[in-house]
C-alpha cells in the first residue's frame, strides 16, 4: 500500500512541478532574450536531464561493482530510446487528441521542420559513434569521452545563435509565482523554476524507486526493470513537459525539449560512462541502440519532408514495445 501511495504521489508531484517548471523556464528564456526553440533545447532540456545524468554519474563513478556500473551504461542507452519513441509518440497523440480544443482544422505539427530534421541528423551522427565505441575495446577509449562533451558544447553554442521568437499563439502565460505581473521579477522566475526543478528531481527519484519495488513485487526480472521500466520513469519529466506544452498549443517548445534532452543523453551521460567503464555492449544494449537508430531515421525522414501529420509520429512508440518484448524474451531464455 505504501509503495502504491508513493507511486501515485510522486507521479502527481512530477506533473504539478512540471506545470510550474515549463512556465518558469519560458519566462527565464525571455529574461535571457533566448529564442523560443533555444529555451526548449537548452534550458528546459538541461534542467530536466539533470536527474538522469545524476543517476548515470552515481552508477558509473561511485558504483563499486560491475553490476552497478552496468546500470549507468544502460541508462545512457535507455534514455535516448525512450525519448525517440515514447516521448515523440506522446506528442503526436496529444496533438491529435487536442486538435479541437486548440481549434485546429488539421493535424499538422507546427514546427520548424528543417531545424528538427537537422537536430535528428546531429543526434544520429553522435549516436552512431557512441554505439560503435560500444562494440570494440581499446586502451585509450576513455579519452574519447571528452569529444562527447565538446559535441554538446558545440550544439549549445549553435542553439544559442538562433534568435527565433514565439508566434502569437505561443505567448507566455503569467508567472505562477507572480500572476498579476506583466513582467515578473527575475528573482521570482528563478525561485519558481529552481523549486519546481528540485521537486521534479526528488519526485523522479521516488518514482523510479517505486517502479523498482513494484517490479520486484510482481516478480519481474531485475534486468527487465532496469532496462525497460526504469528508463521510462527517468524520462518522465521530459515527457510530461512535452504533454503540457502540447496542450497549450506549443508543440515547438515540446519537441525542442525532447530534441535537446536527446542530445544531452547522447553526450553527457555517455561521456561519464566512457570515462569510468569499459563501455562494451551486450545483446540488449545493441538492440536498444539499433532501435533508437531506426526511430531517429524515421523522425528525420518525416521532418525532412516538411509537412508532418501528428498521427504519423505515433507509430515510433511501438519500437519501445519491440524492445520490451525482446528484453523479456532474452532474459527468459
Amino acid at each position: 500500500m505504501l509503495t502504491a501511495f508513493l507511486f501515485l504521489l510522486s507521479a502527481g508531484a512530477i506533473y504539478v512541478a512540471c506545470e510550474y517548471f515549463v512556465n518558469g523556464v519560458e519566462w527565464f528564456g525571455r529574461k535571457l532574450s533566448l529564442g523560443a526553440t533555444a529555451t526548449g533545447t537548452v534550458l528546459a532540456a538541461f534542467g530536466t536531464a539533470l536527474p538522469e545524468s545524476a543517476v548515470t554519474f552515481v552508477a558509473v563513478v561511485l558504483g563499486r561493482t560491475p553490476e552497478q556500473k552496468d546500470i549507468g551504461v544502460g541508462a545512457a542507452l535507455g534514455g535516448p530510446l525512450v525519448l525517440a519513441t515514447i516521448a515523440y509518440a506522446v506528442v503526436g497523440l496529444a496533438l491529435w487528441s487536442n486538435r479541437r480544443r486548440l481549434r485546429r482544422a488539421d493535424n499538422l505539427v507546427r514546427v520548424e521542420h528543417g531545424r528538427l530534421a537537422r537536430d535528428q541528423a546531429w543526434f544520429l551522427g553522435i549516436f552512431v559513434v557512441k554505439c560503435g565505441l560500444g562494440l570494440i575495446a581499446f586502451t585509450w577509449k576513455p579519452w574519447l569521452g571528452v569529444l562527447f562533451l565538446a559535441a554538446y558544447g558545440l550544439y549549445v553554442w549553435r542553439e544559442l545563435q538562433d534568435d527565433d521568437t514565439a508566434p502569437e499563439e505561443e505567448e507566455l502565460e503569467p508567472l505562477k509565482f507572480q500572476p498579476k505581473a506583466l513582467d515578473p521579477a527575475l528573482s521570482r522566475v528563478l525561485l519558481q523554476t529552481t523549486l519546481a526543478l528540485l521537486v521534479i528531481a526528488i519526485a523522479s527519484h521516488t518514482f523510479v524507486k517505486q517502479i523498482e519495488a513494484i517490479g520486484l513485487a510482481l516478480q519481474l526480472s531485475p534486468h527487465l526493470v532496469a532496462l525497460v521500466l526504469s528508463p521510462v520513469a527517468t524520462e518522465l519529466p521530459e515527457t510530461v513537459n512535452a504533454l503540457i506544452w502540447v496542450r497549450q498549443g506549443k508543440e515547438r517548445l515540446a519537441l525542442a525539449n525532447i530534441s535537446g534532452a536527446m542530445m544531452i543523453q547522447a553526450t553527457i551521460p555517455s561521456a561519464l560512462a566512457i570515462f569510468a567503464t569499459p563501455w562494451l555492449f551486450d545483446a540488449p544494449l545493441m538492440v536498444a541502440g539499433a532501435l533508437t537508430g531506426v526511430a531517429v531515421i524515421a523522425l528525420w525522414w518525416l521532418f525532412r519532408r516538411g509537412r508532418v501529420d501528428a498521427r504519423w509520429i505515433v507509430p515510433v512508440g511501438a519500437l519501445y514495445g519491440v524492445f520490451a518484448l525482446y528484453v523479456a524474451w532474452h532474459f527468459a531464455a
